[in-house]
């Protein structure tokens, strides 16, 4: 599956680039394989039409509190995007997984590790992958899926796959030695502030990733755990962001 990218990525140290062929899975080589790759392994697809990858990480935490990867890789992507975007283009996040600009699903995150480790325990790897869509790659006009977009029916000119990717990879490893450096709490709060429904509510990420949101007297929390057993982005059958 694997061979060397028609474009090389330019990847921050520790990243490692790692190419799959068009019909490759990111994600499922990444956690298939993570033993093996080693911590900061970018596994990347060769598509035109998506910007799809996983890295492999190594948690020094409890799963319970490593899943918090997830908002991190988010927040990375979210950072991306707006760093890629025509001027004030809104991005946003539905909890806990997806990406959307100005309204549009466009893709999401999702997060790997062994089977069978327990909430307690440091996993032996984590892979957070993600996978944002460029461009309707059916030749759909735009609008026909008004749920749905893809950055060229946002204005994001001729932004590639690769520079999503690259992005990323400079954002996250930010977002991480932010993390390391000062704890959770700026990463939950440049979440918070991109989550759709954190809007009016007094919102909190506990340590286990759960997420409290409190409307005057009433509070509603949203489990993590389960959350992640399936992405809410992502259409099972075509293995891309749903339309």
């Amino acid at each position: 599956m694997r061979r060397a990218g028609d474009h090389a990525l330019d990847l921050p140290p520790p990243f490692r680039p790692l190419a799959l062929r068009e019909a490759g899975d990111a994600f499922l080589y990444a956690c298939a394989h993570a033993a093996e790759l080693g911590a900061g392994t970018l596994v990347h697809v060769g598509r035109f039409d998506l910007a799809e990858f996983a890295v492999v990480l190594e948690p020094d935490e409890p799963l319970a509190r490593a899943r918090r990867t997830l908002y991190a890789g988010l927040t990375a992507l979210g950072d991306t995007l707006a760093a890629l975007a025509p001027p004030e283009k809104p991005i946003a996040f539905d909890w806990p997984d997806a990406v959307s600009v100005d309204g549009g699903l466009i893709g999401g995150g999702r997060l790997g590790w062994p089977e069978g480790t327990s909430a307690q325990a440091v996993p032996d790897w984590l892979v957070f992958a993600g996978m944002i869509r460029a461009r309707m790659a059916d030749g759909t006009e735009p609008g026909r899926h008004p749920a749905a977009t893809a950055l060229d029916e946002e204005g994001f000119g001729d932004v590639s796959p690769e520079q999503v990717v690259e992005g990323f990879a400079r954002h996250f490893l930010a977002a991480t030695e932010q993390w390391r450096e000062a704890g959770f709490d700026g990463i939950a709060r440049a979440y918070l502030a991109k989550l759709h429904e954190a809007s009016g509510a007094i919102a909190a990420i506990a340590e286990n990733g759960d997420l409290a949101l409190r409307r005057g007297a009433a509070v509603r929390e949203l489990r993590l755990e389960p959350a992640l057993a399936a992405p809410s982005w992502l259409d099972p059958g075509s293995g891309e962001p749903r339309r």
